[in-house]
């Protein structure tokens, strides 16, 4: 597993926060992947276009990666991986996380 790595996974939430089954985005320092927990960001095909929400192709599908929703999820509930972020799309991603984040 890498920075950047999309795999399945079933998100739990409340309210306005993604839910079910969709792409998670692995977003995790890579020299911190032997925890226990990865820290990913959801996606969503039907969210609204926002500079904090790049778009990247996941799946042959347009998607946003929501990183003002960013959690950590226990390793067992990552299911099949499905591809990559290009090296764009992961620095469109950094951008999102630095203006959400205020870095």
């Amino acid at each position: 597993m890498n920075r950047g790595d999309i795999f399945r996974i079933s998100f739990a939430g409340t309210g306005r926060e993604q839910r079910g089954p969709r792409f998670g985005v692995v977003l995790q320092a890579g020299e911190l992947l032997g925890l226990s927990t990865v820290i990913v960001a959801p996606t969503s095909r039907s969210a609204a276009a926002a500079t904090f929400r790049p778009a990247v192709l996941v799946a042959g599908a347009d998607t946003r990666v929501m990183v003002e929703q960013l959690r950590a999820v226990d390793l067992q509930r990552l299911g099949k991986p499905a591809g990559r972020l290009t090296a764009p799309e992961l620095r469109a991603v950094d951008e999102a996380l630095e203006l959400v984040l205020g870095l």
